[in-house]
């Protein structure tokens, strides 16, 4: 079930299924799991997280992922996108704190970012070093959310879709 939610979520995140081709499972580390797939004849991959607690004063809300992304043939890696599952406020930040140290993104939609390449890495090295990652964020309605998530095994997975996309 696991496997189909985030096949489902590429789907949201990476565009059109005909321009891409399934993803493939290339292992789960502890909280996190590695995929690669083929878009546009071009290697994409990706580990992708849920929370293990959301917490907000919402009624309804879908499913909330994190994810690191490779793109060699763009020349991208470690971009992270984090879907919360409801619109954000428009203009609102998101707030990550992983032990200690802090991040800003920008929102779009059901979307969070970082603004540059810079920001992606260093964002990629703390999950990867981290144990604990919370996440807060401002929904359409003005509910606060917070998220929190296990970095146990994003070392692991982090490796594997690296490895998977030659970088």
């Amino acid at each position: 079930m696991r496997h189909f939610i985030f096949a489902a979520v590429l789907m949201v995140v990476f565009g059109s299924p005909a321009l891409a081709s399934e993803p493939r499972l290339l292992g789960t580390h502890g909280d996190w799991a590695a995929y690669g797939f083929t878009e546009g004849g071009n290697k994409v991959c990706y580990m992708a997280s849920q929370p293990k607690t959301a917490v907000g004063n919402y009624t309804q809300r879908g499913d909330i992922f994190a994810l690191i992304t490779h793109r060699p043939a763009e020349k991208t890696r470690d971009v992270f996108s984090y879907i919360t599952g409801y619109p954000y406020k428009p203009g609102s930040e998101v707030t990550i704190d992983i032990d200690g140290r802090k991040f800003k993104l920008f929102t779009q939609d059901d979307t969070a970012w970082t603004p540059d390449a810079a920001s992606d890495s260093a964002l990629a090295r703390a999950i990867q070093a981290g144990s604990k990652m919370i996440v807060k964020g401002t929904s359409k309605r003005g509910t606060l959310t917070t998220d929190t998530f296990s970095l146990k095994g994003s070392g692991k997975a982090y490796a594997m879709v690296s490895k998977e996309c030659g970088l």
